[in-house]
């Protein structure tokens, strides 16, 4: 109604980054999940700087800031590039945990996923 996008969509902006950071790494949340774990959201925030408005063009950037025993920290920042301005950052924190759903320390192979470099080819764009 105000012309600017609604605010819960950061977080959908926020998911789909953090997908397709994962898809550029040569992973999918779906390849952990048949290995038995999760990693669900137990915190998100986001801190609105500038608008977006409808039609304007974003990118988000995405980056692991922390990663501890059993839990990982994924950053953003969303860039209004209609505009030229950072519009919004934040930050989901995640937690895995396996089959019996309590937290576990993260194993190595998704430490060394986690570690590659990105390979844009790995996640095609429209």
């Amino acid at each position: 109604m105000m012309g600017h996008v609604y605010y819960a969509n950061y977080f959908f902006w926020f998911e789909q980054a953090r997908g397709a950071w994962c898809r550029e790494r040569g992973f999918t949340y779906l390849e952990l999940e048949s290995r038995g774990f999760k990693l669900p959201a137990v915190e998100a925030q986001a801190n609105y700087k500038a608008e977006v408005l409808y039609d304007d063009i974003i990118a988000v950037r995405v980056w692991v800031s922390q990663i501890k025993r059993t839990s990982l920290r994924f950053d953003y920042e969303v860039v209004n590039e209609t505009r030229g301005v950072v519009a919004t950052l934040g930050h989901t924190v995640h937690v895995l945990i396996g089959e019996d759903r309590r937290p576990t320390a993260i194993p190595e192979f998704l430490r060394e996923w986690m570690a590659r470099e990105p390979d844009p080819s790995l996640n095609p764009r429209p």
